[in-house]
């Protein structure tokens, strides 16, 4: 059984009574459909993980879902077309079923391989979608749109680019906004962004990578302001320390460190550290051990872990 296909067979029970609950009690709603830094748990190349083994340590990279449960038929959107979009979708489908179209849309952060490389499978090899909007900013839109294998899905319809600009909110579902905004991370082929998603009752902040808090307070932007105005904060947590990979000086890795994020919002209050939700952890990050030590330190420091499968309500 492959990674994907376990992990889900460890999942789906709970996904199963989300559906029920999300559509009775919950009009929009975001669901964590990977926790996983691009290259998932366990990794290519790292046969010791004990994920190969147990499917209960298995994790997909990382993704969100918006789904809009107030018309008769869903509207759903990814946030990221990962690796494992193929059994992210069968997740999606389990948590409310669209038949008649996959999905309204895709919004991408940036040109890592975890955040974009499963639009591979919306071409005619696999999918073989008509015309999904694929939500990128200005720069991520000409590398798809100039670059194979990517621009054959805007040749043959598969995909259609749509242009993103910092800081303008794109209207998607009459109250339902997403508001991309610039950060600081490794710009090889795109921008790096995150986003705001924003229904009229509540809003969530995704930010799966940034390479640093402080380069960001550089720019005269503050996480924290960030996180004060919304309800719900996924941060990137893809190291929980430096010396987590073995004989590899990680002083310089592009990533604030669960350690050290904690260390600067161990000030807040409980309200705004319960607003976290640490996300997009590397298959060597301890978090994704249900019973280690650093788990318990982050839980009872006050902050969140996002887990897969889990529901936020962006409605009442």
């Amino acid at each position: 059984m492959t990674t994907a296909l376990a992990t889900l067979a460890v999942i789906l029970a709970s996904i199963a009574s989300t559906s029920v609950s999300a559509k009775t009690t919950c009009s929009v709603s975001l669901h964590a459909l990977g926790v996983a830094q691009d290259g998932g748990k366990p990794q290519i190349g790292n046969s010791d993980d004990p994920a190969w083994d147990d499917p209960a340590l298995r994790r997909l990279a990382t993704s969100l879902a918006l789904i809009d449960h107030r018309d008769e038929v869903p509207r759903r959107w990814l946030f990221e077309a990962t690796p494992d979009v193929k059994a992210q979708m069968h997740m999606l489908d389990q948590i409310a079923s669209m038949p008649d179209r996959p999905l309204d849309g895709v919004f991408l952060t940036h040109a890592h391989i975890g955040h974009y490389a499963g639009l591979m499978l919306f071409g005619h090899e696999s999918m073989g979608a008509d015309n999904i909007p694929v939500y990128a900013m200005p720069k991520m839109a000409r590398f798809l749109a100039s670059h194979g294998p990517w621009s054959q899905l805007v040749k043959y319809k598969n995909i259609d680019i749509e242009e993103l600009h910092d800081k303008h909110p794109v209207e998607i579902a009459g109250d339902v906004t997403v508001t991309p905004f610039l950060v600081p991370h490794r710009q090889e082929f795109s921008e790096v962004v995150g986003y705001k998603i924003s229904s009229d009752k509540k809003t969530a902040l995704f930010i799966p990578d940034i390479d640093a808090w402080e380069d960001w307070d550089a720019l005269g932007v503050s996480i924290e302001d960030q996180i004060a105005e919304v309800d719900v904060a996924y941060l990137d947590a893809t190291f929980f320390a430096d010396g987590e990979i073995p004989g590899r000086d990680m002083s310089g890795f592009p990533h604030p460190f669960v350690a050290h994020s904690m260390a600067r919002f161990a000030e807040l209050p409980a309200r705004e550290k319960s607003k976290i939700r640490f996300i997009h952890m590397n298959h060597t990050n301890p978090l994704h051990d249900p019973d280690s030590e650093e788990r318990r330190v982050v839980k009872e420091n006050g902050f969140g872990i996002a887990d897969e499968g889990e529901r936020y309500c962006l409605s009442r």
